[in-house]
């Protein structure tokens, strides 16, 4: 069995599903912070079968949860202070995700000018649907 160390302070991203890691680690730019990350893939978990964790040694404000509640909105985020979990966050879907996805719609303003913010608003809860502020193409 592998064994990743203990985290001191930081948080840990939870119940990704199984492969999604590489993606978050992508959409929150982790890649690019100047702290210890790790991520463990295809975990053993009860609940989910198989799943990824990642464990960020930092603050929780190197993140943007509304970029996670959209990957995923089971995801969860234990907060580790002193070695120990001191709060857990559970993620909602949030109403608008901006420059996380693009719109494919070719004749959207977004394909003419290139400097606007991609905008796509939360339209369907129940089937996670977005759609783009300005055309209104699903996502």
């Amino acid at each position: 069995m592998l064994n990743v160390g203990k985290l001191e302070n930081g948080f840990v991203i939870d119940h990704i599903k199984a492969g999604k890691s590489m993606d978050i680690y992508k959409y929150l730019g982790l890649g690019k912070l100047d702290c210890c990350v790790a991520i463990i893939k295809n975990a053993r978990s009860n609940k989910m079968g198989k799943k990824d964790i990642i464990k960020i040694d930092g603050g929780l404000d190197l993140v943007d949860l509304d970029i996670l509640g959209f990957i995923d909105n089971n995801i969860t985020i234990n907060i580790i202070k002193d070695g120990e979990i001191v709060d857990k966050k559970t993620l909602s879907l949030p109403h608008t995700v901006t420059n996380v996805i693009k719109c494919k719609n070719p004749r959207c303003i977004t394909q003419i000018e290139q400097e606007l913010d991609h905008v796509f608003i939360l339209t369907d809860e129940k089937e996670h649907i977005y759609r783009c502020k300005y055309c209104e193409s699903k996502y």
